[in-house]
């Protein structure tokens, strides 16, 4: 798409919000948001000396791409045009920078507007991680978005090195160690938004990777009725946090929301009359509500060290980032059992397994029953797009092959891709949730260490609600998809 920085003026179609798709036989083909704005026209028509033709397109879509072709990747053309060597000289890119401080020196401008239009452009785009990826002759740039990674651009590969030292500069990492993986952080604002970055540095093949991590705070502090969850799931979630004391487990794997999940917990029980602790690894998102500790292992400062001196702190809550290992657990079930509610996070498929997890920790399961307060079990699915979703039919089949006992078939939606979703058919993400309120007969079969099977049964009479069970909710709402469900709930 060379057309669009040859064309017109960056200056222009920014203030115009005008770009040139196609230049054929003295005819130019222009995409605006306003067919009717004929001024505009004419003004392209005198720039250009051609005849123009209008297309049109929705006006955050012509933003997103102004951003992408005018500001990022201008930035990057000037970088790589002070930089430039053969690449064959480029087998040692720190032994160049030195050779060729000057030069370098004098790129600096544009390398700090390509690192910043790269943050601008990854929060326009709701990205959840940028990766900085050096390869043989090139570095990749690209974006997770909804959970999905998309190659937006890829840099010439002089001015990889440049790029990653300005973001290591960004948050204070030491940029002459290029062999050992680092981990920093820094905080970026565009707009309205702040986010804070997690950055992690290592080495590969090619030279030094970076991902970096963005975490809203919109998304991390939803509201909690924002999450996801069905209306009685709601309820019984409300209910269990209200608690006074003992323990709330939120289980899933990596990327399925839990840290979303706590911070929004944390932020709607925030208030004056509580003291709210968490020890975190590392603290996801800095909020002046809470008492956030860093865990810190190279000088000891471990999850079951903090414990330890926690309750010295009379704390209200506790909120563990993870329990890992026997000594944290057996420090969190203290504290449920010293009059605190505690949250925590587990690596678990469903929530009856979180109680067998606990076990293979080494807890008792009286102390499990005592202190259980109720599980959360969640994953993440991917949202059908509202501007491209158009109305399908389910096969019965499909649908009792998914546990749904029916004979008819069911409507749902499906995107079938546009620009705002990227072509995917998908835009942004909602929590699938089973949700395990621990009753009297769930504690005391688990006193009595009766089986997982058997407990999940009793969950069911209770009226516990699967993962399955919400997916398929979601599904049949058109909120999500078939393919979508089954890729999330396999396991």
């Amino acid at each position: 798409m060379d057309i669009v920085t040859r064309t017109l003026p960056a200056s222009f179609a920014k203030k115009r919000l005008v770009l040139p798709l196609s230049w054929e036989d003295g005819n130019l083909e222009i995409v605006c948001y306003d067919p009717e704005d004929r001024e505009l026209q004419q003004d392209v028509e005198r720039a250009c000396q051609a005849r123009t033709f209008i297309s049109v397109a929705p006006r955050r879509d012509i933003e997103r791409i102004i951003s992408e072709f005018f500001d990022f990747k201008q930035s990057i053309a000037a970088a790589e045009n002070v930089l430039k060597i053969p690449t064959a000289d480029i087998s040692n890119l720190e032994q160049y920078v030195r050779l060729a401080a000057p030069d370098l020196a004098s790129s600096d401008k544009y390398i700090q507007k390509a690192v910043d239009h790269l943050f601008q452009y990854a929060l326009d785009q709701r990205a959840s991680d940028i990766h900085i990826e050096p390869k043989r002759t090139q570095s990749w740039i690209r974006l997770r978005i909804d959970g999905i990674l998309h190659t937006i651009y890829r840099l010439p590969r002089v001015v990889h090195e440049p790029i990653c030292t300005r973001i290591k500069t960004m948050s204070r990492l030491d940029i002459a160690e290029k062999r050992r993986p680092q981990d920093g952080r820094l905080k970026v604002a565009w707009k309205e938004d702040e986010a804070e970055v997690r950055i992690s540095t290592i080495p590969v093949a090619f030279g030094e990777k970076l991902v970096l991590r963005l975490q809203s705070a919109d998304i991390l502090f939803s509201d909690l009725n924002k999450l996801g969850f069905s209306d009685r799931d709601f309820q019984i979630y409300k209910k269990l946090i209200k608690s006074r004391h003992g323990i709330v487990l939120v289980t899933g794997p990596t990327g399925s929301g839990k840290s979303t999940t706590l911070y929004s917990t944390l932020r709607h029980l925030s208030s004056p009359d509580f003291n709210i602790i968490t020890v975190e690894d590392p603290i996801e998102m800095v909020c002046e509500e809470f008492n956030q500790i860093a865990v810190q292992p190279h000088i000891e400062v471990t999850f079951a060290s903090i414990l330890r001196n926690i309750l010295r702190q009379d704390p209200d809550i506790v909120m563990i980032g993870e329990i890992r290992d026997r000594e944290t657990a057996r420090y969190a079930i203290q504290a449920a059992l010293t009059g605190h509610l505690v949250f925590s996070t587990l690596h678990t498929n469903d929530a009856v397994s979180a109680i067998t997890r606990l076990k293979d920790l080494g807890l008792d399961s009286y102390l499990i029953a005592s202190t259980l307060v109720g599980i959360v079990a969640q994953r993440l699915v991917r949202m059908v797009c509202k501007s491209c979703g158009k109305p399908v039919t389910i096969p019965a089949d499909q649908l009792r092959a998914f546990g749904y006992q029916t004979s008819e078939p069911a409507q749902a939606k499906k995107g079938i891709g546009c620009t705002c979703c990227r072509n995917t058919g998908y835009w942004g993400r909602i929590g699938i949730y089973e949700v395990l309120s621990a009753s009297d007969k769930i504690k005391e079969m688990i006193h009595f260490e009766e089986s997982e099977e058997a407990i999940k049964k009793q969950a069911f009479k209770d009226g516990m609600m699967t993962l399955k069970h919400d997916a398929l909710r979601k599904l049949l709402a058109g909120i999500t998809t078939m393919e979508e469900i089954i890729g999330v709930t396999s396991s």
